[in-house]
């Protein structure tokens, strides 16, 4: 086990060091925070990405930012979590959606924070320190510091114990 982890926290050193070189100081990533396979990002010009130390970021998960997303320290991520700080328009049936644009919000995500397998992560979010997001949910609006967030069809938020 141990050569499997210092082969994951070099392959994430490598992968830091490519957005580094691609995104310059529109990417900044603290000190042990590691990637499994697949992890991706997307940076629009003029967006930014700032991940803090100690997070975890597990397999298939991606970042995709034309603003501004922002993750706070410890944090850690399951399988196929998604995270977008932008929607599509799509009202005017005279253009193609693809045409229309999008419409943008910053998400931030607190610190200390288990964001569970298949999340996703919508635009204008902001996470508060000390949850746990359950998996499968969809977020669509803020959740308060210490919240423990389950899917049944909606979210429901409730304190952490």
């Amino acid at each position: 086990m141990t050569l499997l982890k210092i082969y994951w926290r070099t392959k994430a050193a490598f992968k830091k060091l490519c957005f580094k070189l691609m995104f310059g100081k529109r990417f900044s990533v603290g000190r042990n925070t590691t990637f499994r396979p697949n992890f991706g990002i997307y940076l629009e010009k003029g967006a930014r990405i700032k991940i803090g130390s100690n997070c975890f970021f597990n397999r298939g998960c991606s970042i995709n930012s034309i603003e501004s997303v922002e993750i706070g320290d410890y944090t850690i991520f399951g399988e196929n979590v998604k995270i977008y700080d932008q929607d599509h328009k799509f009202r005017d049936t005279g253009k193609l959606i693809r045409e229309q644009g999008f419409t943008v919000g910053s998400v931030k995500i607190g610190s200390n924070c288990w964001i569970c397998t298949n999340t996703v992560i919508l635009k204008g979010v902001t996470i508060g320190n000390n949850c746990v997001i359950g998996a499968g949910c969809i977020i669509y609006k803020d959740i308060p510091d210490n919240s423990l967030v389950k899917s049944n069809g909606g979210i429901t938020i409730e304190p952490l114990k």
